[in-house]
């Protein structure tokens, strides 16, 4: 017989027949839960000594001896210390029953204490007793709604959402009110639970008429379709919310998870339709839902349909950070809009977010690879006034695009820069200067950057000193001449 959890000689108390969790073939009480999913006192920091003291005495004690253990400690716990020891005892139920009679004789117990109990009862499915805990409190005059939301959240943890909802039906008759906080919390719960949206929507039709629900209601049955991935389903019960609740800007939640379950369903023209509607009744989802969005958008490319989302949210008063605006700026780069990457470049300081190097560098880049001469260069000295450095890579693929481009003049611009500042890695840089002057015939000027960046010890590649060695042989036997002393040099440098 599993005992009753109080023997207040003031109550009578219902009991129930139910086998001792702790009865095992040692003396000493083992944990009802076998994979010990609860905290102890032996992993839990800044446990209180007495607390401690009693939990070693709980653990340690065979449960015939529990209870004269108690009684010759010595120890009278505090209404704190009951608490810290009921909640470190949900792995040894029957011995937590015994504490809880123990200490009930030495001190009213709280409330609070009292849905402790309720709760370590019902995680270990002992449900019997819990019912026994719950007459009792109403008996006691301490019994709530959060005990209920406590019955709840156990049934359904133990999959047994049926039972939960005949929970819901008897509140009542407990005299504790069935209202909007009650029915959300028995949502909650069962909704938490897996592939169970289905069963919330059932126990919302039952209470609907009976109950004014709010957007908190239908916000966790979306929450559910977002687990679930049921994008069909968060529509209808999107529907639903707003012909009952109407719009609200109090339903960020609601609105995050509708509009994350299409996301996540790729159905990216119904976020931005949904988007729209949304920004129409002046009500818009939170900054959650928008990085999100953005991340999934950034990771596929699809600039099409971030740019819409992006303009919502600014209209909806949220303020990107520079992260977001970086994964922007990176996202239209990345499809040749250039013009709108600068637009949030400029805008984005207005909303207290500050470009940095990869900003910079993402914008310069995408104009390299653009071939937009004229923008590089006057971007190039835009980055050094604001002391933002083009990376090693960057300038290499410019100072070649620029020499393609026939602007061998702003390509020294750039190579000048990087000997003076030794920005990155100069050789790719190095290799590419001295292969464009070649192509352009300017070999007096080849020579004598090649006996500069050997002077630096810059690596010149055997393929770059190949190509010089095609075109000062075409030249002339002096340019050959002038070559051969280099390419010893050049050679010598190798060998070092």
């Amino acid at each position: 017989m599993m005992e009753p959890v109080s023997k207040n000689p003031r109550t009578k108390v219902s009991k129930y027949p139910s086998k001792n969790p702790n009865r095992q073939s040692s003396p000493i009480a083992k944990p009802n839960n076998q994979n010990n999913e609860f905290p102890s006192h032996l992993d839990t920091p800044n446990v209180s000594s007495t607390a401690r003291t009693l939990c070693n005495l709980l653990t340690r004690t065979s449960p015939q001896e529990i209870d004269s253990a108690l009684s010759s400690s010595g120890i009278h716990p505090s209404e704190e210390c009951v608490h810290e020891v009921l909640k470190l005892s949900y792995n040894y139920p029957s011995s937590a029953i015994k504490f809880f009679r123990w200490a009930g004789r030495l001190r009213e117990h709280s409330a609070h204490a009292w849905n402790l109990m309720v709760d370590l009862l019902g995680r270990n499915q002992l449900f019997e007793p819990m019912w026994d805990a719950v007459r009792t409190m109403k008996q006691e005059g301490v019994l709530s709604l959060p005990t209920f939301v406590s019955v709840f959240q156990s049934y359904c943890m133990a999959g047994r959402v049926n039972e939960a909802v005949m929970s819901f039906d008897v509140m009542d008759r407990y005299d504790v009110e069935k209202n909007v906080v009650a029915v959300n919390s028995l949502l909650s719960a069962i909704c938490r639970e897996e592939n169970q949206t289905s069963a919330g929507v059932e126990f919302l039709e039952k209470v609907k008429g009976k109950v004014d629900l709010d957007g908190d209601s239908f916000a966790i049955l979306l929450e559910g379709w977002e687990k679930e991935g049921n994008p069909a389903k968060a529509k209808s019960t999107f529907g639903e919310m707003v012909i009952r609740v109407g719009w609200s800007q109090d339903n960020v939640a609601a609105y995050d998870a509708f509009l994350m379950t299409l996301l996540r369903a790729l159905q990216f023209d119904e976020v931005v339709t949904f988007l729209k509607v949304l920004k129409d009744n002046d009500c818009f989802p939170g900054l959650k839902f928008f990085t999100n969005a953005l991340d999934v958008l950034v990771k596929r490319n699809d600039a099409a349909h971030a740019v819409p989302l992006w303009d919502v949210m600014v209209v909806s008063g949220l303020l990107p950070n520079l992260i977001m605006y970086n994964a922007m700026i990176g996202l239209l780069c990345n499809n040749g809009e250039i013009d709108h990457a600068f637009r949030l470049l400029d805008e984005m300081v207005l909303h207290g977010a500050f470009p940095d190097s990869l900003t910079y560098n993402m914008i310069f880049e995408c104009l390299v690879k653009n071939k937009k001469v004229r923008e590089t260069e006057r971007f190039f000295a835009e980055m050094i006034k604001n002391e933002w450095l083009p990376t090693g890579s960057n300038c290499a693929a410019a100072i070649e695009m620029l020499f393609d481009c026939d602007d061998p003049d702003a390509a020294l611009e750039i190579w000048s820069y990087m000997v003076e500042t030794h920005v990155g890695v100069l050789e790719v840089s190095a290799n590419v200067l001295l292969i464009g002057f070649c192509k352009l015939g300017r070999l007096s000027e080849v020579r004598r950057f090649a006996e500069e960046m050997l002077d630096k010890r810059i690596v010149i590649y055997e393929s770059t000193m190949s190509k010089l060695k095609e075109a000062f042989r075409k030249d002339s036997r002096s340019a050959r001449e002038r070559f051969d002393t280099l390419y010893r040099r050049w050679k010598a440098h190798v060998k070092l």
